[in-house]
């Protein structure tokens, strides 16, 4: 082996062995064009803050949430608007609004329950829609072959917080060439592994 294949093999170790940003996602609604107008006529849809993968943001629009048992007030809507819409809650918000928690993969709607969804100026009813989203990772290609893994793998992955130490497994990974390296994680796992915000790091566990 020479210098520069044994460099670049090194250099590929250290990224295959580095750490995954964490991003928590608080409950939020993803809404299609149609919907949208629907809630918010003629209020074109604006950035609050971007997140963590490239071109999506908090939007400064929100929305209450109807459910049988409670409303759930102020849930921020995420864009860029899509081609379905979509509440994303934790199984602790299932249990409050009295619905059944179905955790899915995003955009896997088929009988998950409905509900109401209310602005300032209109209300929608999605008659299916509402899942706790699968924990994932999102990478690109590159991060993929680099790591090893492919699109849709179950992986775990472990958390050193300080008084929580967590294994989370069946991580789905979700390869696209948009995507940046996070860690997505409800609030649900992320209180249970003790995290604090999005300034924290897992690590993908090579069972070897």
């Amino acid at each position: 082996m020479n210098q520069i294949e044994a460099a670049t093999n090194e250099v590929i170790e250290v990224l295959r062995n580095r750490k995954v940003p964490i991003g928590i996602s608080n409950r939020h609604v993803h809404l299609s064009e149609q919907d949208y107008n629907t809630l918010f006529p003629n209020e074109p849809i604006s950035v609050a803050k971007p997140l963590g993968q490239p071109g999506h943001y908090a939007a400064n629009q929100y929305v209450d949430i109807i459910g049988p048992k409670c409303t759930l007030e102020r849930v921020r809507i995420l864009g860029p608007l899509r081609s379905y819409s979509q509440l994303e809650i934790s199984l602790t918000n299932a249990r409050e609004l009295g619905l059944k928690g179905v955790i899915r993969q995003s955009g896997d709607l088929m009988s998950t329950p409905g509900v109401t969804i209310r602005s300032h100026s209109g209300e929608i009813t999605l008659k299916e829609g509402v899942i706790v989203a699968k924990r994932h990772i999102h990478m690109s290609p590159l991060d993929a072959l680099i790591f090893g893994l492919s699109d849709n793998q179950e992986v775990s992955v472990g958390i050193d917080s300080d008084e929580r130490k967590t294994r989370f497994d069946q991580v789905i990974v979700r390869v696209d060439p948009s995507s940046a390296l996070e860690l997505h994680l409800d609030t649900d796992e992320a209180n249970a592994a003790g995290l604090i915000g999005n300034a924290d790091f897992a690590v993908i566990i090579r069972d070897e």
